[in-house]
């Protein structure tokens, strides 16, 4: 039992960082349109979206964006009919993008720096899931310098070098075994990795534009990672201060992407990903302060590759004013029976909804809103046996700022 609490205290750190409410908030435009930019070339954000597109942007520029997240689950106890729900803060990914190159080369160079992970969610006090987890609060950032080539007008091609950071703070009670008052955990670390994003962009028609990209499995690596433990005196000895290393695959990601301009005033977009989950087959922690019930643990994952689709549009009303709308649909990649509260997950709906507005020819204005409503799901955690029912719903407002030179 113990073991399965030391588990259970240390599993959802790089659980959270792996999925997080993983959101596509690279870009406000593309946040606008269901997620999707791989097959255009709409601004500064195609470093993420599409190297390769990036050459084939007409300006440098200057880009810097928010999108407050708010999250909100709620929990049904499959035995006792309990019921709890967060109450999380609000998370704030961010992002900023520079594109710069002389205007007769075919190179543009280009640095990224975004959040392509991260939440945080605080259940109530005292809710029946206590022991596995009462607040997470997970920061990452990326960052991507990236190189575009134009080799025509029809084609670029480009690749951005991936170092990603990443912050947790983790905080569960633990059950006293004496019948004294409960403890609590706090498990502080910082976490890092690198990969690359590459990509390619054609246009081999004016009104028709594809895009293709491979971004790489980004390997998060935690060590010397913090343990701090308030407990009885009975359970001291058994649950050390200490420090604990651990990694976690983030999954490849292969994007194809195409833009469509059926009329002169509107372009229609779409993207499908494939998300290669299923090389996050286990969690390990080794941990350095080791006792007869704190060991090293090696937890089963076993995700399953996924599948997202966006679908979106943008329509110019005037040359400087336009208005966007997108859906998109992502698959979970956990399967039945490792379903947890440190990230309720499960296949969601994205709606979408944006505008565009040019003060100047340098300054431009994109601001976006996303709903994710995930569907119900009931399940029972193999390893915790926690049964229970999640909903969960995310209401992300955006805003970005460019100016282009």
């Amino acid at each position: 039992m113990k073991k399965l609490l030391i588990i259970l205290i240390f599993l959802s750190p790089l659980l959270v960082q792996a999925q997080g409410f993983q959101v596509n908030l690279q870009g406000q435009k593309q946040q606008s349109m269901g997620g999707t930019g791989t097959g255009t070339a709409l601004d500064e954000a195609s470093i993420f979206f599409n190297p390769g597109a990036v050459s084939h942007l007409e300006k440098n520029g200057v880009s810097v964006g928010i999108s407050p997240t708010i999250a909100n689950s709620t929990f049904e106890s499959s035995e006792s009919q309990s019921q709890a729900r967060t109450n999380s803060p609000v998370s704030t990914p961010f992002t900023g993008y520079a594109v710069f190159g002389q205007e007769e080369s075919k190179f543009k160079f280009g640095l990224g720096v975004y959040t392509p992970f991260g939440s945080t969610i605080k259940w109530e006090d005292e809710w029946k899931g206590r022991f596995l987890l009462t607040k997470l609060q997970l920061f990452s950032v990326f960052i991507q310098p990236t190189v575009s080539y134009k080799i025509s007008d029809k084609i670029g091609i480009g690749a951005g070098f991936v170092y990603g950071i990443g912050k947790i703070d983790l905080r569960r009670d633990i059950p006293a075994s004496d019948g004294t008052s409960d403890g609590s955990a706090k498990l502080t670390g910082n976490a890092s990795g690198i990969g690359f994003n590459a990509g390619i962009y054609l246009k081999p028609i004016e009104k028709l534009s594809i895009g293709i990209t491979y971004r790489s499995q980004v390997n998060m690596k935690v060590n010397n990672g913090n343990a701090e433990f308030t407990v009885p005196s009975t359970l001291s000895s058994t649950f050390p201060n200490g420090a604990f290393s651990s990694s976690l695959p983030l999954p490849q990601v292969i994007s194809i992407g195409v833009g469509v301009t059926p009329i002169e005033k509107l372009l229609i977009t779409a993207d499908v990903n494939f998300i290669g989950w299923s090389a996050y087959k286990e969690l390990s922690f080794d941990y350095e302060n080791n006792t007869s019930k704190l060991e090293d643990t090696k937890s089963a994952r076993n995700y399953k590759n996924t599948f997202a689709f966006r679908l979106g549009g943008q329509y110019s009303i005037k040359e400087n004013f336009r208005v966007r709308a997108g859906i998109a649909y992502q698959l979970t990649p956990v399967r039945d029976g490792y379903v947890t509260p440190e990230v309720p997950d499960a296949n969601k709906i994205s709606y979408t909804a944006g505008i565009g507005y040019k003060f100047a020819d340098k300054l431009t204005v994109d601001a976006s809103f996303t709903f994710e409503d995930f569907a119900k799901r009931t399940d029972t955690n193999k390893e915790a046996n926690f049964s229970a029912t999640y909903k969960t719903y995310i209401a992300i407002p955006g805003i970005s700022l460019t100016y282009n030179f």
